[in-house]
């Protein structure tokens, strides 16, 4: 929680740069820029002004001051930025004459998104998004991740709310008021019925975990038939050792990979076998190969169809192609390099297939499984005749929903979450 004093950070990237900017938060943010400004500018207008030590009154910088009133500023509280030449002597010559000023301190990681959460500027769904977008590094990733950060998942929290609000407003008056000629009887089923499948839709969506941590795609087959080479060629590095030795894979070999905006970890695994050669060390590889693959989002396998595995997400590749060989499948040779701009663009449209849609948001396993609990009370509810269970069922639905929202996540919560944020976020 705010402990109700000013803090300061640097906001921007890293230094040097050609341009900082230091944001300063908090009740004190009017003495700051009288002290080092002198006084503020109009709200939301920039102006230039000398950058001055409030203790000795020497030059700092001269730079563009911005200042947000409290109640419109991203924070909820009054906010004022400093764009300075971005040279570390600046910077650092303005965060320590920050630090002389009274009741103001260096803001720890993720301070200003927690600030902006306890006044209300944004819910924990769109702090998750905010996150996820600090941490994206392709285009799929930027993409859900800013849908969730500008509230559209918000948006339809706030609709299952007050759905469920008015099914509790109307059982709690046939509980208290069942004698009364004009209290409405309807039990609102319907409404219960379409939130239902309001839900349904959301939890149908793709899983996000995929798409934040990378799809997992795994090369497995037999001993001996290309796996990593086909790894290095995709890689574009001798990343894993290759020769003619049956088992010469041992253990996974992961490489993270990024193709047409998805990310990707491509993992080459030990060649699957079942006779009395395999020694003790090559066994753990096959049984890490076989957990790889139960866990895999996409396998490309390179052994005989008839033995692939049985599951979705798997892509027949035949491969040493330059040796002549017909095989069923798509035809690569890791020499040649023949058939892998058909076989990542297969990885790619498969991946697509797993991801959300471009304009849709990705729900974490954390908003996911709140989620089940909330479709389960609701659905439980739907089947109760007794509306002092049903009411139960729905006020149970509803403090699930707090926890997507935050209002009721302890502070242990909070601080992990933030704890991951820069320091000036």
């Amino acid at each position: 929680m705010s402990d109700g004093t000013t803090i300061f950070a640097l906001s921007s990237g890293t230094l040097p740069a050609a341009i900082a900017v230091i944001r300063v938060s908090g009740g004190g943010v009017p003495m700051v820029a009288e002290r080092m400004v002198g006084g503020l500018p109009a709200p939301r207008h920039a102006a230039l002004r000398r950058i001055c030590d409030p203790e000795t009154g020497e030059q700092l910088d001269e730079g563009l001051i911005l200042f947000f009133p409290a109640g419109a500023s991203v924070t909820g509280e009054a906010l004022l930025e400093l764009q300075c030449h971005g040279s570390r002597a600046v910077v650092s010559a303005i965060e320590g004459a920050l630090s002389t000023l009274p009741n103001v301190r260096p803001a720890v990681a993720g301070e200003f998104t927690r600030r902006a959460f306890e006044h209300g500027r944004m819910d924990l769904s769109r702090i998750e998004g905010l996150g996820d977008l600090l941490a994206a590094e392709t285009v799929a990733q930027r993409r859900a991740a800013f849908h969730m950060m500008e509230g559209k998942f918000a948006d339809r929290i706030g609709e299952w709310r007050k759905r469920l609000l008015q099914t509790a407003a109307n059982l709690e008056a046939r509980i208290d008021f069942a004698d009364e000629e004009d209290v409405v009887h309807n039990s609102r089923q319907d409404d219960l019925v379409d939130l239902l499948t309001s839900l349904d839709l959301d939890l149908a969506r793709p899983a996000g975990e995929s798409l934040r941590k990378g799809f997992r795609v795994v090369i497995a087959g037999p001993p001996n038939a290309g796996k990593s080479s086909l790894f290095n060629s995709l890689v574009g590095r001798e990343a894993a050792i290759v020769t003619d030795i049956a088992g010469t894979t041992r253990d996974l070999v992961e490489a993270p990979m990024t193709w047409d905006g998805y990310p990707f970890l491509l993992i080459d695994s030990a060649g699957l076998r079942d006779d009395e050669s395999v020694d003790v060390v090559e066994a753990i590889g096959i049984g890490r190969a076989a957990q790889a693959i139960d866990h895999a989002d996409i396998i490309l396998w390179l052994g005989d169809p008839t033995t692939r595995p049985d599951r979705a997400g798997v892509v027949q590749v035949a491969g040493k192609a330059d040796l002549g060989a017909s095989a069923e499948g798509i035809a690569v040779s890791s020499v040649t390099g023949a058939g892998l701009d058909l076989l990542v663009s297969e990885i790619v449209e498969r991946a697509r297939m797993l991801a959300p849609a471009s304009t849709e948001y990705a729900l974490s396993q954390r908003q996911h499984d709140i989620l089940t609990r909330v479709r389960e009370a609701v659905a439980e509810s739907i089947g109760q005749d007794d509306d002092v269970l049903r009411a139960e069922l729905v006020r149970s639905a509803l403090f699930a929903l707090t926890e997507l929202t935050g209002e009721n996540a302890t502070e242990a919560m909070f601080d992990t979450l933030f704890s991951g944020f820069c320091i000036g976020k």
